[in-house]
C-alpha cells in the first residue's frame, strides 16, 4: 500500500442502514477510491446519533436486519481492503437495529451483585454473537463512565453505576464475553464522561477535575482496561483543562490527553478511535474540510469515527503526518483486522439471532437485579387488601394487559386501572373510581430512560402520585432507570417500593413473581438516588 491508502484506512465514515440507493452508491464509490479502513452503522439519518434536535422522525423498517447483513456483504464486495464493520451495540443490535435481541442498559447490569457478574460476561459473549451474525466484528462499548452525576443528560442509563471497582470489573467482563467470540471491544468515553452535565451531541462539557482527581476515579476503569489489553479506547469529546493548560480543548483534539497521558502516562500503544466527529462539540470548530480530521488524527486518534471529510482529511494527514506515525495507527488498526480474522478468511458465518437464549439471559438478570428500597411486609398488606377487596392495581403508561399485572392476576385479584396518556381528565376520574380503596399497587413504567423534562413523565401524573401517596397505602413498582425515584414527589410516603430497571416481559413476569412469594431481592442499586 502507498501511504495514502495506508491513511485511507484510519476512515470509519457512518453508514445508514436504511438509506437511498444514491447514498449508498456514493458510500461505494468512496470506499472503492480511498481505500476506507471501516464502517460505523447507525439505523437511518433521522436516528439520535445523527439527529440531535430530533427534526427528523424514524421510520421503523422491520427488515432493517436483513438489510444491514446485505449492505455489509455489498459494502465488503467493493472494499480494496476488507472492512472492520463497527456499531454502537451498548445494549446488543438493538440499540440500532429493530426485531433483534435486546439486553438490558449497563445501569440494570449494575445492580446485580459482583459474584453474579458472570450474566455480564454472557450479554458480552451473546451481544458478539449477534453482531457476527450480521458481519460486525467491532462493538463500540462498554462504556467504562463512572455515573456520578445524576444530572448527566447522555450518559446515566448507559454507565454500570457509581463504583469505580464495579465499573472496571463489569466493563472487563463485558470485553471477555465478547473477544471469547472474536469481537473487538471498546471502552469509552476516555478520560471519563460521567461526571458532566452537557451532552456532548450538542455542546462541549468540560471536566473540572485534577489529574490527582481523574486517576482516583474516572480513569480506575481505563487503567483496569489497559492491564488487560482493551482492544480499543474511544477518546470523548469532553474538555479537560486541568490536562491542557486550562484551556477548554476538546479531549479527542488534545495531545495532552491521548499521546501525554494515555499512551505515556498510562503506557497504552493499543487502538485510539475518536468519538463521531459530526458531533456538534468538535464538527462546526473548523471551515475548512479536512482541518478537524487531521487534528483528530494529530492529536493521537489511530481511527476516525463518523469523519464527514474522506477526501480532504486524507490529503490533509498525508501533507502533514510523519511515515512513521502513519506506519504505527495502521499497524494497530491492522493487528485489530488480524485478531478477528477478516484479513485472511472469506468463509460465511453461519451463526443465527438467538431470541431464546437472549430471553432466558434477560430472565436471569431480572432475578438478580431487582431492588427492594421499601419494604413494610408489601407482599402481606398488599394480599390482605385483595382479600378485603380494598386493593387496586394502577399501571401507568402501560394498559392493564401488562405482563406484570398478567402474573397477578390469578393470585393477587384486584380491581385494576391505568393512565397511558397523561391528562387532567384521565386522572381526575381515576381519582375519583379510586376512593373505595385504601391500597394500591401502582406500576410506573418510565417512558423514557434519559432524564431529559423528567423521563416524559407527565406533570399531571406526578401530581396524581403526590397526592395517592399521602392519601393510601402504596406499593410502587417502577420499571425504568433508577434515577426516576428522584423526580417522584413524596415517594418516601409509599409503604413499600421496588426497583425493576427493565420493562422486558422478563422483567414483569420476574417482579410478579418476586412480589408472590415475598422473596429476597438480590440487586442493589448502582447509583445514588436523592431523597431514598
Amino acid at each position: 500500500m502507498t501511504l495514502e491508502q495506508k491513511i485511507g484506512q484510519f476512515f470509519f465514515p457512518a453508514v445508514f442502514i436504511n438509506d437511498t440507493e444514491e447514498n449508498i452508491q456514493a458510500m461505494e464509490q468512496l470506499i472503492r477510491k480511498h481505500n476506507i479502513g471501516g464502517l460505523t452503522f447507525f439505523h437511518s439519518r433521522a436516528s439520535a446519533a445523527t439527529n440531535y434536535e430530533t427534526k427528523k422522525k424514524i421510520a421503523f423498517n422491520d427488515d432493517s436486519y436483513q438489510r444491514l447483513k446485505d449492505l455489509i456483504v455489498r459494502y465488503q464486495k467493493c472494499a480494496p481492503t476488507p472492512l472492520l464493520m463497527s456499531i454502537d451495540a451498548e445494549w446488543g443490535l438493538a440499540m440500532r437495529v429493530e426485531k433483534t435481541p435486546q439486553y438490558p442498559y449497563a445501569i440494570t447490569l449494575g445492580a446485580i451483585p459482583e459474584s453474579e457478574s458472570q450474566l455480564v460476561y454472557e450479554v458480552g459473549k451473546q451481544i458478539g454473537l449477534d453482531l457476527k451474525s450480521a458481519g460486525i466484528h467491532y462493538n463500540l462499548a462498554p462504556l467504562a463512565d463512572i455515573n456520578n452525576n445524576p444530572n448527566n443528560p447522555v450518559i446515566g442509563y448507559r454507565s454500570f453505576g457509581e463504583n469505580k471497582e464495579k465499573v472496571a470489573h463489569f466493563a472487563l467482563e463485558f470485553l471477555r464475553g465478547m473477544s471469547d467470540v472474536g469481537v473487538l471491544g471498546c471502552l469509552k468515553h476516555f478520560p471519563g464522561h460521567g461526571n458532566t452535565n452537557v451532552d456532548s451531541h450538542l455542546g462541549l462539557p468540560v471536566l473540572k477535575e485534577s489529574l490527582e482527581e481523574l486517576l482516583e476515579n474516572e480513569l480506575y476503569p481505563f487503567i483496569k482496561g489497559i492491564e488487560n489489553q482493551v482492544d480499543s479506547i474511544m477518546i470523548g469529546h469532553l474538555a479537560v483543562p486541568s490536562l491542557n493548560g486550562g484551556k477548554d480543548t476538546s479531549a479527542t483534539l488534545s495531545k495532552n490527553v491521548i499521546d501525554n497521558l494515555l499512551r505515556k502516562q498510562l503506557g497504552y500503544d493499543g487502538l485510539v478511535i475518536s468519538d463521531a466527529l459530526n458531533m456538534h462539540s468538535v464538527s462546526k470548530l473548523y471551515n475548512k474540510k479536512g482541518q478537524l480530521e487531521w487534528e483528530a488524527f494529530n492529536a493521537g486518534n489511530d481511527v476516525l469515527c463518523f469523519a464527514e471529510n474522506v477526501p480532504e482529511g486524507i490529503q490533509k494527514i498525508l501533507k502533514n503526518a510523519s511515515p512513521e506515525r502513519i506506519e504505527a495507527s495502521y499497524n494497530r488498526l491492522m493487528q485489530c483486522k488480524e485478531k478477528v480474522g477478516i484479513l485472511n478468511s472469506n468463509s460465511e458465518i453461519n451463526i443465527t439471532l438467538d431470541f431464546e437464549t437472549a430471553s432466558v439471559l434477560n430472565k436471569k438478570i431480572a432475578e438478580n437485579s431487582i431492588t427492594k428500597i421499601k419494604d413494610s411486609n408489601n407482599s402481606e398488606v398488599l394480599l390482605e387488601a385483595s382479600q378485603k377487596g380494598k386493593l387496586a392495581k394502577i399501571s401507568l403508561y402501560k394498559p392493564i394487559d401488562n405482563v406484570f399485572f398478567q402474573n397477578l392476576k390469578t393470585k393477587l385479584p384486584s380491581d385494576e386501572f391505568a393512565i397511558q396518556i397523561g391528562n387532567e381528565e384521565t386522572v381526575l376520574e381515576l381519582e375519583k373510581k379510586l376512593k373505595e380503596y385504601d391500597t394500591l399497587l401502582i406500576s410506573l413504567f418510565v417512558p423514557k430512560a434519559k432524564p431529559m423534562n423528567n423521563f416524559d413523565i407527565d406533570e399531571v401524573v406526578f401530581k396524581f402520585l403526590e397526592k395517592i401517596f399521602l392519601s393510601k397505602k402504596c406499593v410502587l413498582y417502577v420499571f425504568g432507570n433508577p434515577y426516576s425515584l428522584q423526580v417522584i414527589p413524596n415517594i418516601k410516603s409509599a409503604i413499600g417500593i421496588v426497583q425493576v430497571y427493565q420493562d422486558f416481559n422478563e422483567f414483569q413476569e420476574s417482579a410478579a413473581q418476586q412480589l408472590l412469594d415475598n422473596s429476597e431481592c438480590k440487586g442493589t442499586l448502582p447509583v445514588h438516588v436523592q431523597g431514598i
